[in-house]
């Protein structure tokens, strides 16, 4: 009887218990303050994203574990789809998604294909479908979160680095980086971070957690090596580590 009571009394608790973040799991390092991003921002919807427990693998969208888990210091609890389409620039771009579906701010969602085609979500909602090159109206008006998401796939397969890249604005001075700004390069492959925490020193000096997928589509890792706490005074053995620098920085509009 005890341990049934004892065992329906940890239920209750784990059904309040909030689910673990990066501000909750990874504590800044010695000298260093986290900056809470300001309520309702895209960086506050970052730093409250879930992560599923610690020890959890990166895996691909096959199951398999990534090639990249060697450096995973976290995994987002975060979707990843049964296609190869959620890598890199895709899962930047479906977090910002997701902020802004949240909100409802669905005029602002607005992506760009590779081949400069505006694709936006408002179209999508109320019924247009992506046909040789334009928009084709061919169903009815749907804005429910299955409708989003084949929306966000239909992104994923046409946009990439080189769009992404071209909707974001340059970070003009580097110490202002925050949660949410992306470091990019554009190509064939290209590659992007984003930044999912930012810790600050009393003399004004940062650190930050980065979050990427990859290629096979993984889940979203926050990364470490050796250290979840990057910074750009400093270089990184980690693939594409060269693109932790003030030349790559950027973010979106607001």
């Amino acid at each position: 009887m005890k341990s049934t009571l004892l065992f329906a009394a940890l239920l209750i608790y784990s059904s309040f218990t909030a689910p673990d973040t990066v501000i909750t799991r990874f504590t800044a390092p010695a000298g260093y303050q986290q900056v809470k991003a300001t309520p309702g921002s895209f960086g506050a919807y970052l730093q409250s994203l879930p992560l599923k427990p610690a020890g959890t693998q990166t895996k691909t969208y096959k199951g398999a574990i990534a090639a990249t888990d060697v450096y995973t210091a976290a995994v987002v609890d975060l979707s990843v789809g049964s296609e190869d389409l959620q890598q890199c620039a895709d899962v930047v771009m479906r977090l910002r998604g997701e902020y802004l579906y949240q909100q409802k701010r669905y005029n602002e969602i607005v992506f760009h294909f590779e081949s400069g085609f505006r694709c936006d979500y408002m179209h999508y909602a109320y019924g247009y479908r992506y046909r040789n090159g334009g928009w084709v109206l061919t169903t009815k008006k749907d804005y429910s979160y299955p409708t989003f998401m084949r929306y966000m796939n239909l992104v994923f397969a046409y946009a990439g680095t080189l769009s992404l890249q071209k909707e974001l604005k340059p970070v003009k001075n580097p110490d202002d980086l925050q949660t949410g700004d992306i470091f990019i390069k554009g190509g064939s492959p290209g590659h992007c971070f984003i930044v999912m925490d930012v810790v600050e020193s009393s003399q004004h000096k940062k650190q930050f957690l980065l979050a990427q997928s990859f290629m096979p589509a993984q889940n979203l890792q926050v990364l470490q090596y050796p250290s979840p706490w990057f910074s750009m005074d400093m270089r990184s053995g980690i693939l594409y580590g060269e693109l932790i620098d003030k030349t790559y920085l950027k973010r979106f509009e607001n």
